[in-house]
């Protein structure tokens, strides 16, 4: 992975976040990103990543923490009806991470993740799904509201999706804003347009980061500054949550052709 540029572990370094993407489908197997020999996989449950889960630098350290090293296949897909928007929270890793948001029509390459019961279990638990505390719900998307398509001539059923319980941050019309790709831009837009977020965190994207690594109740105070200054909005994914689709279910195979 050093030799392809996708080293990088954003939760080391927040300023890196959403970390570097591949360019082509592969499986992350230990430091080896490999050619895959399939692009969809019955047995393994399909996950879309929307920021740093698509980095394979901040993939393996979420897997290395719990000393997972099975091969984790990744797949670049056309996506219908996502876009990536701002969650509206400030992250103890150090950045402002991206959320999915509901968007018709729009067309996006997304990374599918298609992960074993092992590694769902350590991208949930990363994402704060088990707490009653975190920062994230895992949501069932079915199609056709969103579409997604492997490349292999397939569309599938559905693929679950990270929805922030805290919702996005909006731009100046109201509506979701785009998370930029990087930090250093969003960091310092959102600084500039706050006196009180620039007196928690500081006034550079650095300080920031090193202010919200080392303060989890900083965190949660600059997370409650967004709602009070009317930053956020709803990622209308939120009907989403709680719908009851888990993997065991005895639905279709989630890679069954549909229209």
């Amino acid at each position: 992975m050093r030799a392809l540029g996708l080293d990088g572990v954003p939760r080391e370094e927040p300023l890196l976040y959403p970390g570097a993407w591949p360019r082509e489908s592969g499986v992350l197997h230990g430091d080896r990103l490999l050619p895959p020999d399939r692009l969809t996989y019955e047995d393994r449950t399909p996950v879309l990543a929307i920021g740093s889960n698509a980095s394979p630098g901040q993939l393996r350290h979420k897997m290395a923490e719990f000393g997972i090293e099975s091969p984790l296949p990744m797949v670049r897909s056309r996506v219908t009806g996502l876009d990536v928007g701002v969650s509206a929270h400030v992250s103890r890793m150090g950045y402002v991470s991206a959320s999915p948001v509901s968007a018709p029509g729009t067309v996006r390459e997304l990374f599918l993740l298609w992960l074993d019961a092992e590694q769902l279990a350590v991208i949930d638990a990363s994402e704060g799904v088990p707490m009653a505390s975190g920062n994230f719900d895992r949501a069932w998307l079915p199609a056709p509201d969103v579409r997604v398509e492997p490349g292999d001539g397939t569309v599938l059923r559905g693929a679950y999706a990270y929805v922030n319980r805290h919702g996005v941050l909006r731009d100046g019309t109201g509506a979701p804003r785009r998370h930029p790709g990087a930090q250093r831009p969003l960091i310092t837009d959102l600084l500039r347009g706050s006196a009180r977020l620039r007196e928690l965190f500081g006034t550079t994207p650095e300080e920031f980061c090193a202010r919200a690594r080392a303060d989890r109740r900083l965190c949660e105070r600059g997370t409650r500054l967004f709602a009070q200054e009317e930053r956020v909005t709803a990622s209308g994914l939120e009907r989403y949550v709680g719908s009851g689709r888990t993997p065991d279910d005895a639905l279709p195979p989630p890679t069954a052709p549909m229209p």
